[in-house]
């Protein structure tokens, strides 16, 4: 529960702080016990007892079954139709659609969520058991593959022609390492519905085994993603969309970057007037790479908005995997990072729903409705390098440019 937000600037950044925070549950202090063995001791059994204490302490997972249709239709519950890319095998387990096993082909599906009336601003209520209860947990109402390119632009334009022109936009999300099918699909849904959004949401989801200590597999499994994740955008860019925003997170970050450097290298982006936001939350990407990278695309038309988080303890982990390697989304200089023209979000202050502090993007997604208001006035977020470009600006942008990132410009 929080009490309070204040916000300020970092550079040409925003950093949110929270104020009044309830107290640190048992399951996060059992986390900074196990993450302090990991900075004593810096051996790979220490590692392995942090991935222990997570799975020990996470609820049941929607491994199998939970994207089963309940036909249940509950009053105050508010449905979502969402579309899917994946790269993942798929899973004849009935409910279940795709693994975390990789496929040579790319699949699509549309999926309608459910989101519970007793819903909380920030979480995903995860099923304690398949299919879900309805009433107070997310769940599928319905869930269908489709067959191949032309079925997906079909379905697509359809979702999109239902929205009224100049609101005809694409939200893309891209999930990061340790994610389940329908961890994927729900959180698209919470996101979406926190923020308000009327855009057409899409979830770009690849071959992640959802297992703590499958990181190298899920690495190599978003390595691999990339030409699809280019395939799916230049899809995206077909469609009868007015503009296309994207939220990358955690791992997810790599095969976006990626696919955007492969984009711009082969100049596969006619119409570049579509590209929105892009916004990269928590990147497990190495600070060096991500500074090449941003250097590669010169002059950025689309900024990159990071959201980062000092004390985002998973990066942590990743940062002592990849030897000690600073992480983009935990990292303390956020003037390397403004200066190549990328807009950074400090959320370092700011409580989390989950004991690792690597989920406060979801968080986020509540700002938006809240000051809704705020961005009737014109808001515009500083850009470029250093802070003279919102110095001059009023207090109303101050406020406001967090909000425009999920609240309004995926919109």
């Amino acid at each position: 529960m929080v009490l309070a937000r204040k916000f300020r600037f970092v550079g040409s950044g925003v950093h949110v702080q929270e104020t009044n925070l309830v107290r640190k549950s048992d399951r996060r202090t059992r986390f900074v016990v196990a993450f302090a063995a990991l900075r004593r001791s810096r051996t790979v059994v220490a590692v392995l007892l942090v991935a222990g204490t997570l799975a020990a302490c996470a609820p049941p997972r929607p491994v199998s079954g939970f994207l089963a249709p309940v036909a249940t239709q509950v009053q105050g519950a508010t449905e979502h139709t969402l579309f899917v890319a994946t790269t993942r095998q798929r899973d004849a387990t009935p409910g279940t659609l795709f693994n975390g096993e990789r496929s040579p082909t790319l699949s699509f599906a549309e999926l309608t969520v459910s989101v519970p009336p007793t819903h909380v601003p920030g979480a995903v209520e995860f099923a304690r058991a398949a299919p879900g209860d309805p009433n107070t947990e997310f769940v599928a109402r319905s869930a269908e593959i489709l067959d191949g390119d032309r079925a997906f632009l079909q379905a697509l334009n359809a979702q999109l022609a239902q929205r009224p022109k100049g609101k005809r936009d694409i939200f893309l999300f891209i999930h990061g390492f340790n994610t389940l099918f329908a961890e994927a699909a729900y959180t698209q849904a919470q996101v979406v519905h926190d923020s308000a959004t009327v855009s057409v949401p899409v979830v770009f989801t690849w071959a992640s085994r959802g297992d703590p200590f499958q990181y190298v597999y899920d690495n190599n499994s978003a390595t691999v993603a990339r030409d699809n994740l280019v395939h799916t955008l230049k899809l995206l860019l077909a469609s009868n969309a007015e503009k296309i925003n994207i939220l990358a997170h955690s791992m997810g970050n790599w095969a976006t970057v990626e696919a955007f450097r492969q984009l711009k290298l082969t100049n596969g982006v006619k119409d570049k007037s579509k590209i929105g936001v892009i916004l990269l939350a928590a990147p497990d990407l190495d600070f060096d790479v991500f500074k090449s990278q941003l250097r590669s695309f010169g002059k950025i038309n689309h900024p990159f908005y990071v959201i980062l988080s000092r004390d985002d303890k998973a990066l942590g982990i990743s940062s002592f995997i990849a030897g000690g390697q600073t992480r983009v989304g935990n990292a303390t200089n956020a003037a390397e990072l403004t200066a190549l023209g990328a807009t950074v979000i400090d959320l370092s202050d700011v409580q989390a729903n989950d004991p690792v502090n690597h989920g406060k993007f979801m968080e986020l997604a509540t700002i938006g409705p809240q000051l809704r208001s705020v961005l009737a006035t014109g808001v515009k977020a500083g850009r470029g390098p250093g802070a003279a470009a919102v110095a001059t600006n009023s207090l109303v942008t101050l406020l406001g440019a967090p909000v425009k990132i999920i609240g309004a410009v995926a919109q």
